[in-house]
């Protein structure tokens, strides 16, 4: 019921088309009540008279016959049609509002949740809730009509008979209940193990270049065989349950119709009813069970649709880790001065990762960053643009808080080129201009020839227009990490962070690369994280970082004269050449 509660609001937009679907259900419900009862009072009357008067009236039966079923259709278009695109857009919505839930969290959320799990809950799980917001209000209706209309139909042919076959319904009523909710475990699980095998589909194809290149398609062929066998396991569960369900409510319908051949004979031979009532009773008994068999379809359409439906709020009412403070202000004209102050950090049930940093940079000064592999340095940078929020101190950007602006302003003055550069599915046109939607191909062009693209992308024969496949693997690494920062260029941001931009590239491309990023650099303050220390030889400060804080800071002159740690990683480097 608490579900059910939070999932009426959805129909708040649609109650127009809500109401007009339920009136023509009525309508549809009333017509298929009103024809045997027509037929029980012509039998009475008109059935009686001479067949001349049969004749001249039938004609005028047929007519209206005719005009209550053309409102039928009428009606039944309108429930199929305007009840399926109500279902759609309310599906729509809720994908919408899950999709922008997924946007709203931070880092962590995708830290610990799979992209296929939530692919499927996007997808499937929103096409049984979409399927349940139409035919839910609709077949409880109808059926409720039906079932109350018919048994006072019934009740007005012969009650004791009537209160035979409502007490065998009823035992049917609390089967249903009770193997009900035996269902709804087997269809949470068959979407906990849907939900795996897209995660297990999507972390193959997304890696299949990798899987082909260490032969691993037996692996991965094991690893989907796991994942599709579990489905499979709780697919047998699930139609177990269903089985005992449908069989059982099939024996109680059986039950209805024994009951009235029974207790139907005992009747006429006590003189309670004729046999031509019986046979109108025979009818209604179809009618009757009919939305019987509607409901005990509907239970399973029910079970699927809470279960996507339980699963979609988990995300809905999961709150980001991350918001925008109520009084959050727009940061403006930044010059870019950056201050970390106390600044401590973990991850969720981890240790601490980086523990009391202090760290002043000025206003287009280049600093770069050093140290071992999990010293904190890409969480450090990470903490600027609110990726994840400090757990002690502050983070300031010309004195103010990052904290205490609107996460959209706080990082549309900050461009990030990262080692592993994610292209979109689109042209070079697209992934240069992501940053800045309305910019015009001069700037674009501009943004690439500062980025030392322009001439690559003139020599292709659709030039920006080429489309880049996904992920951008129709390119060069090289490629790749250009458009990166020629999307940077475009963006124009007085903050910029440079995430081991080159160190995937072989040295000639990370020479040019090189240039691009001083080009993209100058006048900016700009944090670089790096290991190849050839590269920042130029920074105004290198701070060298690992586990227990910030070591050494200073010029690269100044920490080789100290003969420190940053001395022995440059050494190790010149010895490797």
């Amino acid at each position: 019921m608490n579900l059910i509660k939070k999932f009426i609001p959805y129909y708040k937009p649609y109650m127009g088309v809500f109401f007009i679907d339920l009136l023509c259900a009525s309508i549809l419900s009333v017509i298929d009540l009103a024809f045997p009862q027509f037929l029980r009072i012509l039998r009475a009357t008109l059935f009686l008279e001479s067949p001349e008067k049969i004749l001249k009236r039938l004609g005028f039966i047929a007519l209206a016959l005719i005009a209550m079923y053309a409102v039928r259709t009428l009606c039944r278009w309108y429930v199929t049609y305007q009840g399926h695109m109500m279902g759609a857009r309310m599906e729509s919505g809720m994908r919408h509002d899950l999709f922008e839930k997924f946007e709203a969290f931070s880092f962590s959320y995708y830290d610990s949740h799979n992209t296929g799990e939530m692919m499927s809950k996007l997808v499937s799980d929103l096409f049984d809730i979409s399927e349940l917001a139409h035919h839910g209000p609709e077949n409880i209706f109808i059926s409720v009509v039906k079932l109350i209309g018919s048994f006072i139909l019934l009740m007005y042919i012969n009650v004791p008979m009537t209160l035979c076959l409502a007490f065998v319904a009823l035992c049917m009523a609390v089967f249903s209940i009770n193997q009900n909710k035996r269902m709804r475990a087997t269809f949470s699980d068959n979407r906990r193990k849907i939900a795996g095998i897209n995660s297990s589909l999507q972390d193959t194809l997304g890696g299949i270049r990798v899987v082909k290149s260490f032969v691993g398609e037996k692996v991965e062929q094991d690893k989907f065989d796991k994942s599709n066998l579990a489905f499979l396991d709780s697919k047998q569960a699930n139609y177990k349950q269903m089985a005992l369900f449908h069989s059982g409510n099939n024996f109680f319908e059986g039950m209805m119709f024994v009951t009235v051949l029974v207790a139907g004979g005992f009747f006429i031979a006590k003189g309670k009813i004729t046999g031509e009532d019986l046979a109108i009773y025979a009818l209604y008994i179809n009618i009757f069970i009919n939305p019987v068999n509607v409901l005990v379809e509907f239970t399973e359409q029910l079970q699927k649709g809470l279960a996507g439906f339980e699963r979609f709020t988990e995300v809905i009412e999961t709150m980001p880790e991350i918001v925008d403070k109520p009084d959050a202000g727009i940061l403006k004209d930044v010059k870019g001065i950056i201050d970390y102050e106390d600044v401590s950090f973990s991850y969720e049930d981890e240790e601490s990762v980086l523990t009391h940093i202090n760290l002043h940079i000025d206003a287009g000064r280049s600093v770069a960053i050093v140290g071992p592999s999990g010293g904190g340095k890409t969480t450090l940078c990470s903490l600027l643009p609110r990726f994840y929020d400090v757990t002690g101190g502050s983070v300031k950007i010309d004195g103010t808080d990052v904290r205490d602006v609107t996460q959209q302003s706080l990082r549309s003055f900050i461009g990030i080129v990262q080692q592993d550069v994610y292209l979109f599915n689109g042209t070079i046109r697209d992934n240069i201009s992501y940053g800045k939607r309305d910019a015009s191909i001069e700037e674009i062009t501009e943004a690439a020839r500062n980025a030392d693209l322009l001439e690559f992308i003139e020599g292709l024969p659709d030039g920006f227009d080429t489309q880049v496949g996904e992920r951008g693997t129709r390119l060069s690494g090289g490629q790749k990490q250009r458009i990166a920062i020629a999307r940077v260029f475009l963006k124009n941001p007085p903050i910029l962070i440079l995430d081991e931009a080159t160190s995937a590239l072989d040295n000639e491309s990370e020479r040019y690369i090189q240039d691009s990023l001083d080009r993209l650099a100058q006048g900016r303050t700009t944090i670089t994280i790096a290991h190849r220390l050839s590269t920042i030889l130029g920074a105004d400060e290198i701070i060298v970082l690992d586990d227990e804080g910030i070591k050494e800071r200073g010029s690269h002159k100044e920490l080789i004269k100290l003969g420190g740690l940053y001395e022995k990683y440059y050494r190790m480097q010149l010895s490797a050449i």
